[in-house]
């Protein structure tokens, strides 16, 4: 489906239910599966993305096909190396054939893991026939994805030797792995990271029941929302002040584009502020999934600012920075918008239309990957979304 997006005021006074996190609701479904006890998950999200690891973590089928699902892809890889004695065909969409695997299975193959690949060297999709996996000292290399490195940890209690886990090299997304660490630690689980290296114990999982709180980079979109209106009075629910998201950020970020956010009954309050100043360069490193927001509101107000420590972009659902300089080339001719199979690419130039009128946004259903209601969250804001045939 594609949409005509629009806002006949520029004004936006709304109050929006923020969808649940993504990133939390996935790494507690893998706990709740490693877990001998029952673990009770309040308010998980209700993406694509956490409902296709919901679905594979209970089926019986061989063939587990997460479609393009990156993180389950990674998380899964791991944890069916886990069940002894059964076969697993791990496969996903044609992007999935194309993202980053190696290096993970490099690591859980030094572990002990039986991981062949089916068609390319390197890459899904996989065959795992699960057996013992042993742990110990390993190293993995933190350039290129955090979710390797999560992948691992959440298995390493159910280790006879635990992990003590090396990371060299850059440490991306560090906040991911934090986050990680920090939903193992509310379920018992004790660590340490001391400099570059993690070490987990054998231990187990103890059950509790726990909430998920608002997705923060799902809020990011409403930041840029802020940041291009005219005047605005935005209210945010579910969101935690203190959270264990490295997305937060977002919010100190926003500040240099005109954005002021207070807390005040449980509600994050977006409104416009005269007074900002711009930085010279913001690094993305820990936050990657802001690029697309902060790039596009840059490009609307026309301001020029280094944007660095984006380089695991190109091995997202679509190489984002690419996807970005030639959608926004479009903004001042035809307007017509393509979003790559990426949820982040169409939930980011919607909001252009409050700067460059009314756009069309093609295969609008990709925000069904973490933020489903996006659309008709548009709409309680004030924007007209006109659907049109494909």
């Amino acid at each position: 489906m594609n949409y005509k997006v629009s806002h006949p005021t520029k004004i936006i006074n709304c109050e929006i239910s923020l969808p649940p996190s993504k990133s939390i609701s996935n790494r507690l479904l893998i706990i709740k599966s490693l877990c001998k006890e029952k673990i009770k998950i309040k308010n998980l999200s209700n993406s694509n993305d956490t409902q296709t690891l919901a679905n594979a973590l209970i089926s019986n089928n061989k063939i587990i096909d997460i479609n393009n699902a990156g993180t389950s892809f990674r998380f899964l890889t791991s944890f069916l190396s886990l069940q002894k004695n059964k076969e697993f065909i791990l496969t996903g969409s044609n992007r999935i054939k194309e993202r980053p695997i190696k290096e993970l299975v490099v690591v859980l193959r030094k572990m002990g893991a039986k991981i062949e690949y089916i068609e390319r060297e390197g890459f899904a999709p996989l065959k795992i026939l699960g057996t013992k996996i042993i742990g110990g000292y390993i190293q993995i290399d933190g350039s290129i994805s955090s979710q390797f490195i999560t992948a691992i940890l959440l298995i390493a209690p159910n280790l006879d030797d635990g992990i003590e886990l090396e990371i060299t090299g850059e440490v991306v997304s560090k906040s991911y792995i934090l986050m990680t660490l920090k939903l193992m630690n509310e379920f018992g689980i004790k660590w340490t990271w001391n400099d570059n290296i993690i070490k987990i114990k054998k231990q187990n999982y103890i059950a509790k029941q726990y909430t998920v709180e608002a997705d923060w980079s799902c809020a990011s979109f409403w930041l840029q929302i802020a940041a291009l209106t005219e005047k605005c009075n935005i209210k945010l629910l579910g969101l935690y002040q203190e959270s264990i998201q490295g997305d937060r950020k977002v919010i100190d970020i926003f500040k240099n584009f005109g954005v002021s956010s207070i807390f005040k009954n449980e509600k994050l309050i977006l409104t416009k502020k005269k007074k900002q100043t711009t930085p010279l360069e913001i690094n993305l490193i820990e936050t990657p999934d802001l690029y697309q927001p902060i790039k596009c509101t840059l490009f609307a107000r026309n301001i020029n600012l280094t944007l660095s420590g984006t380089q695991t972009l190109k091995n997202k659902e679509t190489n984002r920075i690419n996807a970005i300089k030639k959608e926004t080339k479009k903004l001042n001719t035809d307007k017509i918008i393509d979003t790559y199979n990426d949820h982040r690419m169409a939930m980011s130039f919607a909001p252009m239309c409050l700067v460059f009128e009314e756009l069309q946004i093609n295969n609008t259903e990709v925000v069904n990957k973490s933020y489903p209601n996006f659309w008709c969250d548009l709409i309680t804001a004030g924007f007209i979304i006109s659907p049109l045939s494909d």
